[in-house]
């Protein structure tokens, strides 16, 4: 599940944004600190065969002073940051993107809710099998795709979608339909225009157009499927995160030997200061390496990272509330009384100790105190 922190920042004054700096769950420090470590450990050994293993002789021979300046003069030809700003941005974008494509079966549940009444064990059963096959479909999506928790929970299809979402005679037909050559996930949606075909022929439906309002949330519901479907299919293109990753080892490779400290660097450009600890290059890594991490994180949402979204709970989200919107809680709707400002002009809404200080009057314009 995606990390929330809301309540720690809702106010920017009460030093939220400081706590923030201590999370570790979905922190970048859990994001990079392998690879910092290794970093750090090579950057060591590196300045450690310098200081006290190379002599005069071979520190000039193997010319590792001179590849040290080389590095470091040129480490900034790596266009790294204006690589990784546009990355991250495109890659950030599509992860909300994929979030909102997620279909919620609210909509069409209200829908057929109100156009398909009756209390009566047909009229329930119908709405419960019309809101079991969205649901099913949604499930069929996320096994074929790369939805790790849902295809560890529903992997045996014989097994758990029977005994869930389908009965023995669904499970034979869906079986029985060619799927070779494409995938199957839309057979649930085929059985519920189907089935509401045969309500609205036995006159369970009497509105026309309710007919047409749960075709269009229908119809919404199976393009977000859909789209689903075509953000597992259609990755970024693999040269881009090619160039990004690339760009970024090759960048901290150039750094672990052109930051170390050699004396004749230090002759050159005036540098006495002789650094065992590379600070600003440790910030960078920080940065960019984060950068990095954050795009790989975001660039697939359905899996079991720290960012990813919750499938399951999802699943069974949906599932709950399809059931309750269209049968259980359509026979216990609260009686029709007055409210308590029933016959009040000028209702004054009540406010506790902790909130009065929040209350604000209303604007009246610009020009309200003019004279």
């Amino acid at each position: 599940m995606t990390v929330s922190y809301q309540y720690e920042v809702a106010s920017s004054t009460s030093g939220g944004f400081t706590r923030l700096l201590f999370m570790w769950k979905g922190s970048l420090y859990k994001l990079i600190y392998r690879e910092l470590l290794l970093f750090l450990a090579a950057f060591g050994i590196l300045s450690a065969l310098y200081r006290h293993a190379f002599t005069e002789e071979q520190k000039r021979q193997v010319l590792f002073e001179k590849v040290v300046v080389y590095c470091d003069t040129f480490i900034n030809l790596i266009p790294l940051s204006f690589v990784l700003g546009f990355y991250v941005a495109y890659v950030a974008g599509r992860w909300w993107q994929q979030y909102m494509a997620i279909p919620w079966p609210d909509k069409i549940m209200h829908s057929i809710a109100l156009y398909i009444p009756g209390n009566d064990e047909y009229g329930r059963m119908v709405r419960r099998t019309l809101m079991r096959y969205l649901n099913l479909t949604l499930i069929l999506i996320k096994t074929m795709s790369t939805y790790v928790s849902v295809v560890l929970r529903y992997s045996n299809l014989a097994v758990n979608c029977l005994l869930s979402f389908m009965t023995s005679v669904e499970l034979e037909m869906y079986q029985s339909v060619p799927s070779v050559e494409f995938n199957t996930y839309w057979i649930p949606c085929t059985w519920f225009i189907n089935l509401l075909k045969e309500t609205k022929k036995g006159s369970r439906i009497s509105d026309s157009h309710g007919l047409q309002i749960i075709m269009e949330e229908f119809n919404e519901f199976r393009s977000k499927c859909g789209l689903l479907w075509s953000y597992d299919w259609v990755s970024l293109p693999l040269v881009y995160t090619q160039v990004v990753t690339i760009a970024t080892y090759s960048f901290f490779l150039a750094a672990l030997v052109g930051r170390q400290y050699v004396e004749e660097r230090s002759k050159s450009y005036q540098m006495e200061v002789d650094i065992y600890v590379p600070v600003f290059t440790i910030l960078q890594f920080f940065f960019y390496m984060g950068l990095l991490k954050v795009a790989e994180q975001l660039i697939n949402p359905f899996g079991d990272d720290d960012e990813d979204f919750e499938l399951n709970w999802l699943i069974d989200r949906h599932t709950k509330v399809s059931y309750l919107g269209v049968d259980t809680l359509m026979a216990r709707s609260p009686p029709l009384v007055k409210d308590k400002y029933f016959d009040d002009i000028n209702l004054k809404l009540p406010y506790t100790e902790a909130s009065v200080a929040y209350k604000k009057k209303t604007y009246r314009g610009s020009v309200h105190d003019m004279q």
